[in-house]
């Protein structure tokens, strides 16, 4: 997957009603780029798949570029000291199947949201979220079909 500049036009954002839109988009940018890592490492050191690795690190670097133009804008209205959802206890995962599957549902419904928030001031790019989000639905099914015996 080759990879896109997108031009995001700053002057909708300052349209938007609220600023904590910016910290949606951050906080799901974050967990998206996070959960493709995840999945990113299990394919290339545990798994020692170099083409699912490549095409799993394409797509964080393409989710990663569509909005690194705005990346100041999203750091500025980050607080994640103040952030409730960070004391949230997560449920451990117990082998390498229950990491994967959490970390593709992590990054998928990361990228609905991006997808969502996107449209109602940056409508032009929610479509390169929704283009990320079928990639990593058709990537996990690859990974799935060889590595069903760990599924």
């Amino acid at each position: 997957m080759a990879l896109k500049k997108i031009k995001v036009d700053m002057l909708s954002i300052s349209h938007f009603p609220s600023l904590s839109a910016l910290r949606i988009i951050d906080v799901n940018l974050n967990r998206c780029r996070e959960g493709l890592r995840v999945v990113e490492d299990s394919l290339r050191f545990v798994l020692n798949d170099g083409k699912l690795y490549k095409q799993i690190r394409a797509i964080r670097h393409n989710t990663d570029n569509i909005l690194r133009q705005i990346y100041g804008e999203l750091i500025r209205e980050r607080d994640s000291v103040e952030d409730f959802g960070r004391e949230m206890s997560e449920i451990s995962k117990k082998d390498l199947r229950a990491i994967i599957i959490a970390n593709f549902k992590r990054a998928q419904e990361s990228l609905r949201v991006l997808e969502e928030y996107s449209k109602t001031f940056m409508p032009k790019i929610s479509s390169e979220f929704k283009k990320q989000r079928y990639a990593a639905y058709a990537l996990e099914r690859r990974v799935y079909l060889k590595y069903k015996k760990f599924f």
